[in-house]
C-alpha cells in the first residue's frame, strides 16, 4: 500500500480535520466530528436536507454541504455506513423548522441506520422524510429497481432537493421534486482497477491490466461482465446504450450529462468519454442542457468511470440551474 497517511486508523478524522480547517466558513460539525454541517446551520424556515455514507467517495457525500445542496451529512468510516446516532446529531442540529429529507444511497447499512435515526428524530418533534437513491442500471433490472445502488445519480438529486429547499419548497414539495427527478436519472460504470483501504492494507479486488469491470459498483461490488478492455469510444458506447435503453427518452428531450471519474481517471480521458457520449445523444435528437465532467463520487483511487443521463422537464431544468455553493460544488 502507498499512500499519503498517517496511521490508517485516523484516515477519516484527519482527513475531515483538514477539510473543516480548509473551508470554514461553509462547514462545521456538532460534537462529533463525523457530524459535518453548514457553517450556518440551522436555516430557520427552510427544509434541511441530511445525507451521510462510507467516506472513500469524496466529493459525495460531505462535499455537497453547503448553500442551494445539503445542510448536513453524517460521515462513516471507509465504505462504511455512519451511525444511527450520528445521523440523529445532524438531524438535529439542521432542523430549522420545517422538517428533514434524508437523501441517500441505497444500501442496507445505510437504511438501517438512517430509519433508525429518523424513528429517534420523531421523539425530538422532527419530521423526517427518506428519498433513496437508486440510479444504478447495472445492479438490478428495471422490473427490480427497488434493489438497484446509489451511485453518482445522487448529485443530480442533492441539486434539485437543495433548489426547492433553498426557494422555500415545503417538505412535501422537496420530496415530491427529488422523487421525480430520480425517476429520470440513470447511471452506469466501469471500473478498470481496484482501490485499498487504508485499514486493510491490500486491493478490494484484483482485475487483469487489460481487463475492465462494466458495471462495477462504487465499493467494488461486482458488474455485469468482465472483458477485454475497450477504446474510450467502445466504453462510453456501452454505457450510454444501456442508459438510454432503460431511461427510454423521446427525440427532443433535453438531459443533464454526468460523466464521472472514479478517483484515478485523468480528466483528459474523462472528455474522449464525453465526446462520444455527447455525440450519440445529438444523433437521437436528445439536446444537452448541462454537462458535467469530472470527479463528483470516486472510490479512493479506483481507475474508471461512470456516466449519469438526467431527463428534464421545465421546472427540474430550472432547478438544476438554481445557484449553489459547497466546497466540490459551485454553481452560479
Amino acid at each position: 500500500m502507498k499512500k499519503i497517511i498517517n496511521n490508517p486508523a485516523d484516515f477519516v478524522p484527519e482527513m475531515l480535520d483538514g477539510l473543516l480547517r480548509a473551508h470554514p466558513d461553509q462547514l462545521s460539525y456538532t460534537e462529533d466530528i463525523h457530524c459535518i454541517v453548514r457553517a450556518d446551520a440551522p436555516v430557520e424556515g427552510k427544509v434541511a436536507l441530511a445525507t451521510g455514507g462510507g467516506s472513500g467517495h469524496l466529493p459525495v457525500f460531505l462535499g455537497y454541504v453547503g448553500k442551494g445542496m445539503l445542510d448536513g451529512c453524517a460521515v462513516g468510516d471507509v465504505f462504511s455506513s455512519p451511525s444511527a446516532d450520528q445521523m440523529l446529531a445532524v438531524t438535529k442540529r439542521i432542523h430549522g423548522g420545517k422538517g428533514v429529507v434524508y437523501i441517500y444511497g441505497n444500501y442496507g447499512g445505510d437504511v438501517m441506520n438512517f430509519d433508525m435515526a429518523a424513528e429517534m428524530a420523531e421523539f425530538d418533534d422532527i419530521p423526517v422524510r427518506t428519498v433513496l437513491v437508486r440510479d444504478d442500471v447495472a445492479s438490478a433490472p428495471p422490473e427490480e429497481a427497488e434493489r438497484r445502488r446509489g451511485v453518482a445519480g445522487m448529485v443530480f438529486a442533492f441539486k434539485v432537493a437543495g433548489a426547492k429547499a433553498d426557494l422555500g419548497g415545503s417538505l412535501d414539495e422537496v420530496v415530491e421534486v427529488t422523487e421525480r427527478a430520480l425517476a429520470n436519472i440513470r447511471t452506469m460504470g466501469v471500473a478498470l482497477s481496484p482501490c485499498t483501504v487504508p485499514m486493510a492494507g491490500k486491493p478490494t479486488f484484483t482485475i487483469g491490466e487489460d481487463e475492465m469491470e462494466i458495471g462495477m459498483g462504487i465499493h467494488g461490488e461486482p458488474g455485469i461482465k468482465r472483458e477485454k478492455l475497450q477504446s474510450a469510444d467502445q466504453i462510453a458506447e456501452r454505457m450510454t446504450t444501456a442508459i438510454l435503453e432503460d431511461l427510454q427518452p423521446q427525440a427532443g428531450d433535453r438531459l443533464a450529462v454526468m460523466v464521472n471519474g472514479l478517483g484515478a481517471t485523468p480528466p483528459e480521458e474523462l472528455y474522449i468519454l464525453y465526446r462520444k457520449v455527447h455525440q450519440m445523444l445529438t444523433d437521437r435528437d436528445l439536446s444537452v442542457h448541462r454537462a458535467y465532467v469530472g470527479e463528483y463520487a470516486t472510490s479512493m483511487e479506483m481507475a474508471g468511470a461512470s456516466v449519469t443521463l438526467f431527463r428534464l422537464d421545465d421546472e427540474l431544468a430550472a432547478l438544476l440551474d438554481h445557484p449553489a455553493h459547497t466546497p466540490f460544488f459551485t454553481q452560479v
